[in-house]
């Protein structure tokens, strides 16, 4: 059963959270070539995380799935503005 993002996500208790996702029916995250795309997803993730005030505690890019953990840079969202968070 689903729930709300509230109940899923509590600053108070950890700003830290271990996140997968994996490819549905079992296809490869990057192709056949996995090691010639595996840097593009490196840095797409890296680069969104900045967009995103998370900081990338630690990843690991597999050849179907990926583990992400995040911590929530609670900081640095508070100091943007209403115009840098529309951008």
């Amino acid at each position: 059963m689903t729930k709300a993002r509230s109940e899923q996500v509590s600053l108070e208790a950890t700003p830290y959270y271990h996140c997968v996702s994996r490819c549905v029916r079992r296809a490869f995250l990057c192709g056949d070539s996995y090691e010639h795309r595996r840097g593009w997803v490196e840095d797409k993730l890296l680069t969104l995380a900045q967009v995103f005030c998370m900081d990338v505690a630690a990843y690991a890019v597999m050849s179907n799935h990926y583990h992400v953990v995040l911590h929530i840079n609670a900081s640095q969202a508070a100091q943007l503005s209403d115009l840098a968070v529309i951008e």
